[in-house]
């Protein structure tokens, strides 16, 4: 019994090291051979990432670890990586690291939504929701500010779940034609998605119900925008736009569940977490349903209720214990940076001097302060009034319903190769980079009516650029 229970608890490191093997030698070449014996040869604007960049345009690209960790670090980054890329499994079972499934769930694992640690997108030609998720509220604020959720169906709305429980609800998602034209007389079209909900199971839901569509986000970098100060954000900020440019971006103060207390929210579309670690443990209990020290509530009371019947039995309390949590937080908060690539291109440049002359580096900045290095995340973390037509009308602690968090543009040029499609913005209704310029109003009108105003080429320069980072 002891034999194999100690090969239980050690199976995820064994795992995680038997599975990379290929993985780490290709680690060790790109970060090893290519940064620290080329910091002359690669221009100082491609480490985007600082010392924790790495060589890489493959499809591996978002998934090696920071060359600054320790072995002790590394070692703790495979089992936390065993951690996030398995699946998770119905209680009871022999697997005891890795069982506690739902009851309800959005997917199996972190990398269902993350897939290579990438980016999510919407579901196509009748695809369940996987990488793209309803977040829900009804009118009014908890106790520490944040949404108030439905009485019956929590903060989400999770469509899988285990046997002999129904899922949650269906969701539907139709696409309405806004049209458009640039100055030089080119028509575009944008597809506006439409939500519906319907077939709920365990009742109608509230009638004043919020939904805010979220697909997943890239993984990259995570740990270095954690180590921004606070101080820094706090410069960036401008909330009644003292200096007339038209950008007020402002820190979401949010709930640290750990630590009782409201804290800078750096995390998430709505910047609503704090920390990495909330984050990881938010997703785990929203999204496949597993507790943990930080979030232990499965279902809410109404659901309790209703399946109190079935006899659940949940995988352990909690499900993920706190080492392992700890090693899937270390995981996720030192995935290296990919460089940029073509920094030097004319067109490339060009891109980049018409990226600054329209201000898109007022809300996506770069050269920022993460620990005792400098960083070029192309975000500042704050929140930015995008417009009604962005708006999901939904509040997030400070957060209002036309607010956004600036998502840091590293790495967005590689998600067609990562991730095999190009849908940006939060619910990937953009399905290229132009399309998600088009997309901004608000704070950031100015310099959209700017870029309608460009040239042909200028555009296709300005996007070349963007697929450099």
């Amino acid at each position: 019994m002891k034999i194999t229970r100690l090969f239980l608890i050690l199976s995820p490191f064994i795992y995680a090291c038997s599975s990379s093997i290929s993985d780490t030698a290709i680690i060790k070449k790109n970060q090893n051979d290519q940064i620290n014996q080329s910091e002359n040869k690669i221009n100082t604007k491609s480490l985007l990432g600082g010392k924790s960049s790495v060589v890489d345009a493959t499809r591996e690209a978002f998934s090696h670890f920071s060359p600054k960790l320790s072995f002790d670090e590394k070692t703790k980054f495979f089992v936390g990586e065993s951690f996030f890329d398995q699946n998770w499994i119905i209680a009871p079972s022999s697997t005891v690291a890795r069982d506690g499934l739902g009851p309800f769930f959005n997917a199996r694992s972190c990398a269902s939504c993350h897939f290579k640690d990438g980016r999510g997108r919407p579901p196509k030609n009748g695809e369940n929701l996987e990488s793209l998720l309803l977040r829900i509220s009804i009118k009014g604020k908890s106790e520490h500010g944040e949404p108030l959720p439905s009485h019956i169906y929590g903060d989400q709305i999770q469509g899988f779940s285990i046997q002999n429980v129904e899922p949650e609800a269906e969701v539907k998602i139709t696409y309405e034609d806004i049209k458009g034209k640039y100055s030089d007389g080119e028509e575009y079209i944008l597809k506006k998605p439409i939500y519906k909900i319907f077939n709920y199971k365990y009742g109608e839901p509230e009638s004043d119900l919020m939904i805010s569509p979220r697909v997943a986000n890239q993984m990259i970098g995570m740990g270095l925008l954690e180590d921004i100060s606070e101080n820094d954000l706090i410069s960036f900020s401008d909330e009644n736009d003292k200096n007339n440019d038209g950008i007020s971006g402002k820190i979401n103060y949010v709930w640290d569940q750990e630590n009782k207390k409201l804290s800078v929210g750096r995390f998430g579309w709505k910047a609503n977490q704090p920390t990495v670690r909330q984050q990881v443990a938010g997703a785990l209990m929203g999204d496949i349903g597993i507790t943990t020290s930080i979030f232990n509530n499965e279902y809410t009371d109404k659901q309790f209720e209703l399946l109190k019947s079935k006899d659940l039995i949940n995988g352990g309390s909690p499900e993920m214990i706190d080492r392992n949590l700890e090693r899937t937080v270390i995981y996720s908060q030192n995935l290296a940076v990919p460089i940029r690539r073509n920094v030097d291109d004319k067109t490339v440049l060009e891109g980049e001097r018409l990226f600054n002359q329209l201000s898109c580096n007022s809300c996506h900045r770069t050269n920022i302060k993460s620990g005792d290095e400098l960083i070029n995340p192309y975000t500042d973390l704050l929140l930015h009034d995008l417009g009604n037509d962005l708006a999901d009308n939904r509040p997030d602690f400070l957060a209002n319903g036309n607010e956004w968090r600036t998502p840091p543009l590293w790495g967005i040029g590689l998600f067609k190769t990562v991730n095999s499609h190009t849908n940006y913005l939060h619910d990937g209704r953009a399905n290229n980079l132009t399309e998600a310029v088009l997309w901004h109003s608000g704070e950031a009108q100015n310099s959209k009516e700017s870029f309608k105003k460009l040239d042909k080429e200028e555009r296709l320069s300005l996007v070349k650029f963007l697929e450099s980072l």
